[in-house]
């Protein structure tokens, strides 16, 4: 790696993104990654600015217990321009190609000493050399922690039977508001029978008459 010494003026950065700006750049909405030991991750970047670019100069640094190291570097024309990268580094890869204002870049085979922050800093001519950068933290493990989803598990299975049980009270309910009303609509129909078999009967409304004698003739 090949050490480098920064500008007081380059100094200056933030991490994640610079806001109420003419040049952002930002490493994404969770600026660090966790990743095991010799594997191969990406560390993201981008840029955007709202008044254009023109000869962009951008580098990815290191920070080695306080001495910052230059991992690449490039100038970018224009937008959309693939650039020419510089790497000092064996094991990094410009992947970003400028597509969409991306700079990102891929480390291979990472290590421990690889853990750390990396700054991505960028400088536009138009905005008169204002420097603008963001910080992305990479941590190096053994292995990835098992996050144990007992508690989650246990949460969603609660929540899972209640509903099942609600859902099989409001089937129980409508079964039985269905055999209510088959029950009543079978007494309204015995209720009417009934009532025609009395009518019949008792010789009311809805009997038929009995037949008249024929008068003899004289």
């Amino acid at each position: 790696h090949s050490v480098v010494s920064i500008l007081s003026s380059e100094s200056s950065s933030s991490s994640g993104m610079w806001a109420a700006q003419a040049l952002e750049m930002n490493v994404g909405k969770i600026p660090s990654l966790e990743a095991v030991n010799g594997s191969t991750v990406m560390l993201p970047c981008t840029y955007l600015s709202c008044i254009g670019i023109k000869n962009l100069y951008f580098n990815w640094q290191f920070n080695d217990n306080g001495t910052m190291r230059k991992v690449c570097e490039s100038v970018i024309p224009s937008e959309g321009v693939v650039p020419h990268v510089t790497v000092f580094w064996d094991r990094v890869e410009f992947v970003g190609k400028n597509y969409e204002n991306n700079i990102s870049i891929l480390l291979s085979n990472i290590t421990f000493e690889d853990g750390g922050q990396y700054t991505c800093f960028g400088r536009n001519p138009k905005e008169k050399g204002k420097n603008h950068s963001a910080i992305f933290t990479l941590i190096v493990v053994y292995k990835l922690r098992v996050v144990d989803n007992t508690l989650t598990t246990m949460i969603a299975s609660a929540v899972g039977g209640a509903i099942a049980l609600i859902m099989g009270f409001m089937l129980l309910k409508n079964f039985t508001l269905f055999v209510l009303s088959k029950l009543e609509e079978k007494n309204k129909e015995c209720l009417v029978t009934s009532s025609g078999i009395d009518n019949t009967e008792n010789g009311l409304t809805g009997s038929k008459a009995a037949p008249k004698p024929t008068p003899k003739k004289k």
